[in-house]
């Protein structure tokens, strides 16, 4: 019998696999945090970034294996195909994430990714030649939160 926490785990990428961001966002405590390559977020805007992703992911189709999770701490693999919104370009993501569990719910979640295999896909030429940089990714990861503060703008009740 799985922990509850590796329940909950595998109810957020079941959630996830559904494109249901509002089941996402309720596997998470009030005060998330949720950090990867790309984002860094507190709170409710975790739960509108997965909102907005499951809204964009056209042909999004998520597998997670390997979950494990314990009364404290918890970690899953879980890979992803889609096509990035901005370029139309296919993308097969690798991902491993930990958490941390409060409440019986996730209070902190990181994923990790290798974030030039991932601009490679995403954004074709220019992230080959500068998916390694800083600067690729600092810019990746403002036009990301722009887009986000965007989706809130448009949709504020993404905030939950």
């Amino acid at each position: 019998m799985a922990h509850r926490h590796a329940d909950l785990v595998a109810r957020f990428y079941d959630a996830l696999s559904r494109r249901d961001g509002d089941a996402m966002a309720a596997c998470y405590h009030p005060a998330v945090t949720f950090r990867d390559p790309v984002f860094d977020l507190q709170g409710p805007k975790a739960g509108a970034m997965w909102r907005m992703l499951c809204d964009r992911g056209t042909g999004l189709r998520v597998a997670a294996s390997g979950i494990t999770a314990d009364d404290s701490a918890g970690e899953a693999h879980w890979e992803a195909d889609y096509t990035f919104s901005q370029t139309k370009r296919p993308v097969h993501n690798v991902i491993d994430a930990v958490f941390t569990f409060e409440d019986g719910l996730i209070r902190t979640h990181v994923d990790r990714f290798d974030f030039w295999s991932w601009s490679r896909q995403a954004l074709g030429v220019p992230g080959l030649l500068l998916g390694w940089t800083p600067f690729l990714r600092a810019k990746v990861a403002a036009e990301a939160q722009r887009g986000l503060d965007a989706y809130i703008a448009r949709h504020p009740e993404a905030l939950g």
